[in-house]
């Protein structure tokens, strides 16, 4: 998917747009219209925010750090925010007296915030007057209207924190990739009637994921991987899905899916006719999920000892309008990334 305009991607690989489909003009200007509407109600446009003299932006990092201080990498990925922009933001808090920031003591590389008495106090005025300005956003409504609009920005939120999943590439030695498949595999183990042991799996090790053999796509948000998928090519065949997860914390926002989606893009930007993959009969949301994209079951293609049901889906004319990756049989381009506990 795409970058967000001023975020900085933690991803090693590249990043993807899904914006291959044209957006419905109707659709940007109502998405406007709800940014001018809630940026003016809630006071992001006032340099007072909640009538203290701080912005919002500033408001929002003191916040961040909390009574437990915080890690000024962490902080910048979570909010999504320019280097320098945090900076400024950090000498403005540390001017006002309201923060310090300086090296954790262990690993004097990495940079803690941490409020002051001072800030403590401020940050216990902003959580007050923040709950006194969403109560002046319900206050005037009815009860059922103030029930429709609870329900409508519990929906808002959920679809919101899904547009701001980034997935790209990565190399499956980094670290995020690592995360994904150790968290993977222990939910495998903990799902299966038997444990899982990858010992006594079919592999999918680091070469074969890798280009020009293969593919490891990552999902990120707010800095955290919650989400990974593989591929591996082979010439001829069908290419197979492999390690597919979505961290039970990001369930729900349709992740599994757009994931299964990018992976299959990028098996029809290398060439591939169809997309294979196995899975154990533990997994109904993932199976669930197979049937419903299009895979049929097929008879057993493999000897993989945890899995019950094999699934193939054919990609004809999903190359279509998608330029074929650096490497491919037929053309030229780039990669993308995965989700849900299957293989």
């Amino acid at each position: 998917m795409s970058k967000r305009p001023g975020s900085q991607s933690c991803l090693a690989g590249d990043v993807f747009s899904d914006y291959s489909q044209r957006m419905d003009p109707a659709m940007i200007a109502q998405a406007r219209r709800f940014n001018r509407v809630v940026t003016q109600r809630v006071g992001a446009l006032d340099d007072h925010f909640l009538a203290r003299d701080r912005s919002l932006g500033e408001a929002r990092v003191l916040w961040e750090i909390g009574a437990e201080g915080g890690d000024v990498r962490a902080l910048r990925a979570a909010l999504a925010l320019d280097s320098g922009y945090l900076s400024r933001l950090l000498r403005s808090l540390e001017a006002a007296g309201l923060i310090r920031v300086a090296a954790k003591e262990s690993d004097k590389r990495v940079r803690i915030a941490r409020l002051t008495r001072k800030g403590l106090a401020e940050r216990a005025v902003l959580d007050r007057r923040s709950d006194e300005l969403a109560a002046s956003l319900l206050e005037p409504l009815s009860l059922a209207q103030r029930a429709r609009l609870a329900a409508a920005m519990g929906d808002v939120e959920r679809l919101m924190t899904a547009s701001m999943v980034e997935i790209g590439s990565i190399d499956p030695a980094h670290r995020h990739a690592q995360y994904c498949l150790h968290a993977y595999f222990s939910e495998l183990d903990r799902r299966f009637e038997k444990g899982f042991d990858p010992a006594l799996s079919i592999p999918a090790d680091e070469a074969e994921v890798r280009p020009p053999a293969g593919l490891f796509l990552v999902a990120m948000l707010r800095g955290e991987p919650i989400g990974c998928g593989a591929l591996k090519f082979h010439a001829g065949e069908p290419t197979e899905i492999k390690r597919m997860w979505v961290a039970e914390s990001a369930r729900g926002l349709g992740l599994g899916r757009r994931l299964l989606r990018e992976l299959e893009d990028q098996a029809a930007r290398h060439g591939a006719q169809a997309v294979r993959l196995e899975t154990n009969q533990a997994l109904v949301e993932a199976i669930s999920l197979y049937r419903s994209a299009g895979y049929v079951e097929v008879a057993p293609f493999n000897s993989e000892p945890y899995a019950h049901h094999w699934f193939e889906k054919a990609l004809a004319n999903r190359g279509a309008g998608i330029k074929p990756a650096r490497g491919a049989k037929h053309s030229k381009t780039r990669t993308r990334y995965a989700s849900r506990p299957d293989r």
